[in-house]
């Protein structure tokens, strides 16, 4: 009888234990969550409810397996088992409490800054991320180290390993070439703030917002829901556009063109009153000049303004559909023309050795249409 209640008392105790403990813990921090509104720190460390119980549960068990007089044959094994799990628990529980406190730090940060400095908030978003991910890394490594040093094996062969760690650096160093120049080149974008996590950048032709930043690529959001990956080494080697470097306003270009007769200044009037009516305009500067001209059009350039890219693109979509229905319906001489003409005549002899064709009128048919087109105003094609 003994030697089954002993292993039920031992087991039994660790599980009754670690949800008594786990459940006061958690029953605590979510108090201190509703009473500490302006922190989320509690809120977010009850995410590491899982790992924190089972640290519990493996180093009570680790304690007192010894006194379960249970499976002695293989004690050995099992209590190694409860060590590695102990151990890769407590990585666990590390990370998500190192991921909390750095949570709450930038929370607190861009909550006092996310109005008065968006760009710098935006940086330090991509910092915390990467930073995050190197300390990820690092515990978890040191975990695995640990982990392998618990059999007694590889502690023999520590030495051995130690010694040949300059050459395998050397020979992982020239077999993953990329790899590292892509992670150092995650780092100079991370605290050389060339490009932050939400900007807005124009790459190989494809306009989007960076989504993600790791330490060896980087995802691009583009306008029409794709995600374009690529390797940071990208953004440090070859030239792209940040629409969001400095300050996010921006100026928008929108062209037309129309007849050489068109009202250019009634168009400057319709485009003030089609940006009072447009909520995306930033009311900073408009502007409406002709460019250029050709033969048979002349080219009109408006300057719009907006607070950031999305806008201005709303903008000058918004400017071009209005601006040309206007015309269309009120000034639809202004749209470009084609000009036709009567088709040409080949010249014959009229009988008179002058080689060109008379109407009967007596006046020669190329000097008839000559005048017909230009009383009219047409140039002859």
């Amino acid at each position: 009888m003994e030697n089954l209640l002993r292993p039920l008392i031992v087991v039994g105790g660790s599980v009754v234990l670690t949800l008594v403990i786990g459940w006061a813990t958690d029953f605590l921090l979510r108090k201190a969550d509703e009473r500490h509104h302006e922190t989320p720190l509690w809120g977010l460390l009850r995410r590491g409810r899982i790992p924190y119980m089972i640290v519990l549960f493996a180093a009570l068990l680790r304690g007192s397996y010894d006194e379960a007089d249970l499976l002695e044959s293989r004690a050995e094994g099992v209590g190694r088992t409860l060590t590695l799990i102990l151990i890769g628990s407590a990585a666990w529980l590390v990370i998500r409490i190192a991921a909390a406190i750095v949570e709450t730090s930038y929370s607190r940060y861009a909550s006092a800054r996310a109005h008065r400095d968006p760009a710098r908030v935006r940086r330090v978003r991509t910092q915390v991320t990467l930073i995050m991910r190197v300390v990820s890394a690092i515990v978890g490594v040191v975990a695995v180290a640990t982990m392998l040093l618990t059999f007694p094996a590889f502690r023999a062969a520590g030495a051995s390993l130690l010694a040949s760690a300059g050459i395998l650096g050397i020979v992982a160093g020239v077999a993953a070439q990329s790899t590292l120049s892509n992670m150092f080149a995650g780092f100079q974008i991370a605290f050389g703030d060339m490009v932050r996590i939400g900007d807005t950048v124009v790459v190989d032709g494809e306009w989007g917002t960076v989504e993600e930043i790791t330490l060896t690529f980087l995802t691009v959001h583009t306008w029409d829901e794709r995600r374009i990956t690529m390797p940071v080494s990208y953004f440090t080697s070859k030239p792209f556009e940040n629409w969001s470097r400095g300050t996010p306003q921006m100026t928008g270009i929108v062209f037309w063109h129309v007849d050489h007769s068109a009202p250019v200044e009634a168009m400057r009037d319709k485009l003030r009153d089609i940006l009072r009516e447009c909520p995306a305009w930033d009311g900073r500067a408009y502007n409406l000049s002709v460019t250029d001209t050709t033969p048979s059009t002349m080219q009109v350039r408006a300057l719009v303004t907006a607070k950031d890219a999305d806008d201005i693109w709303t903008v000058r979509v918004t400017v071009r559909e209005q601006m040309m229905g206007w015309l269309a319906d009120e000034h639809p001489y202004a749209l470009p023309r084609v000009n036709t003409a009567d088709a040409v005549l080949p010249p014959s002899s009229d009988g008179n050795g002058n080689g060109h064709r008379s109407s009967p009128d007596g006046v020669p048919a190329q000097q008839r249409r000559y005048h017909s087109n230009h009383n009219s105003g047409r140039p002859e094609h």
